[in-house]
């Protein structure tokens, strides 16, 4: 039992004992507090609104236009203290002597259709470049400034007649993946701003997220990673366009470089920091 509820039953049988006069007041807040039950708490509706804007998706399926409109919504109005965070909470100090700040994982929900999280990042943590393989990501940045840098693939083979394929020189590893992406998103987001949708091949499905202050960022993965279906996450090293040559006698504009990059597939970065800590924000009550 929460202390919320305890209190709430102490004060109903100290109203009982009032004189009669205040018998209304007592009925009166005893309505109130059922008119509250009846509204989940907003963690709770997020939860049940992605149960079912999530309940027929799948890997590589986007939910159509209206849920997605409905789930951004939701998250749009989600503040920090809906989740029992705040800034001056010990997930978001600097550690000393670090180089990399640890980022803290604050596990909600998961099933085989979504996954509920939230980053805890100190000022200058970085969650380096990922992808979400098939998946349409939604992100709600709680508070703080965070630097967002995000990619999708270039397809077709060519852009303006240009290979997606690198000209490795030799000596380099030849067995990891380089490949063309165009720049979706290079910018600074402060808190509040309207959640980010990714999508399984657009909108920036591979991102950086770097903090300029503390932050915290509210992850909704649809379906989460999955090892089994050979979904696991990649991380890569991005280049600027220039650092690989590529078919002789093509060339792309100078003014465009800046829009591309080769990414280079790389093993997870050791000096990745993360843990994972328990949620202890409002509880979630899951559908039977």
């Amino acid at each position: 039992m929460g202390i919320e509820r305890y209190l709430a039953d102490r004060k109903g049988k100290q109203f009982c004992e009032l004189p009669k006069e205040t018998t209304t007041n007592n009925k009166s807040r005893k309505n109130r507090r059922r008119t509250r039950k009846s509204s989940p708490l907003p963690v709770q509706k997020l939860y049940e609104t992605c149960n079912e804007v999530f309940a027929s998706g799948g890997i590589g399926i986007v939910p159509p236009f209206e849920d997605i409109e409905r789930l951004r919504d939701v998250l749009d109005k989600m503040e920090p203290v809906d989740v029992g965070l705040s800034p001056e909470m010990p997930y978001f100090r600097t550690t000393a002597g670090r180089r990399t700040p640890p980022i803290t994982y604050l596990h909600l929900y998961e099933s085989n259709k979504f996954s509920m999280g939230i980053f805890c990042l100190p000022p200058s943590g970085v969650i380096p470049l990922h992808n979400h393989p098939g998946m349409t990501v939604f992100s709600k940045l709680l508070f703080g400034t965070m630097h967002i840098k995000a990619y999708d693939w270039v397809d077709g083979g060519t852009v303006n007649g240009t290979s997606t394929c690198a000209n490795v020189s030799r000596g380099r590893a030849s067995s990891r993946s380089i490949r063309l992406a165009e720049v979706k998103v290079d910018a600074d987001f402060t808190a509040p701003c309207d959640s980010s949708i990714l999508y399984p091949a657009d909108g920036g499905n591979m991102h950086c997220f770097t903090a300029v202050t503390a932050c915290a960022v509210l992850d909704v993965l649809g379906p989460p990673y999955s090892d089994r279906d050979g979904r696991h996450c990649s991380y890569y090293l991005d280049h600027p366009f220039t650092k690989f040559s590529v078919e002789k006698g093509v060339s792309v504009p100078e003014a465009d470089r800046e829009r591309y990059a080769w990414l280079e597939e790389r093993e997870q970065p050791k000096d990745l920091a993360a843990v994972g800590a328990v949620y202890k924000g409002p509880k979630i009550v899951e559908n039977r």
